[in-house]
């Protein structure tokens, strides 16, 4: 009798606790957001204000054509940022910047990275890449304009059913 009532009470604490699980995703994945779509708005700033350094680096790494890659990546950062913080077209936008991230580590972090665990994730890009991940995989949350955006759509469909 007691491990019906301990699995029944279970059931009820955690149908109860959805709505709070809700809000945090959505608190979290907006502080993510937040976070990350900033850093990515300086860095890829930080690119297109030094576009020669940033061109000479890439060089650096044996990449085709440097002077594009540079304003590509940057202009990929900067404008991805901004989607992130705006929390539009987040999974749209956290598919170039996972590529990027990855060629980062493929190219500026390939002698150090991939030596172990701890050289992968302690190397720059593992950060962002996370980020950029856990948006693919969950999405911009409900505090954000693609919310906004789905519920307009959503709405406007069923007028134009009914």
């Amino acid at each position: 009798m007691k491990d019906i009532c301990l699995v029944t009470c279970t059931a009820r604490l955690l149908e109860w606790l959805k709505p709070v699980e809700k809000f945090g995703q959505s608190v979290l994945l907006l502080a993510l957001r937040l976070l990350y779509g900033g850093q990515f708005i300086l860095t890829g700033h930080g690119k297109l204000a030094n576009l020669d350094q940033t061109t000479q680096f890439f060089a650096s790494l044996h990449l085709p054509a440097p002077g594009f890659q540079a304003v590509l990546v940057g202009c990929t950062e900067f404008f991805g940022g901004i989607l992130l913080v705006l929390g539009l077209g987040t999974r749209f936008a956290a598919l170039p910047l996972t590529i990027s991230m990855i060629v980062a580590y493929l190219t500026a972090e390939r002698a150090e990275a991939f030596k172990s665990l701890d050289s992968f994730t302690s190397a720059t890009p593992f950060q962002f890449l996370l980020a950029c991940l856990l948006l693919l995989a969950f999405g911009p949350g409900r505090v954000a304009l693609d919310a906004l955006v789905g519920a307009w759509y959503k709405k406007r469909l069923a007028s134009n059913a009914g």
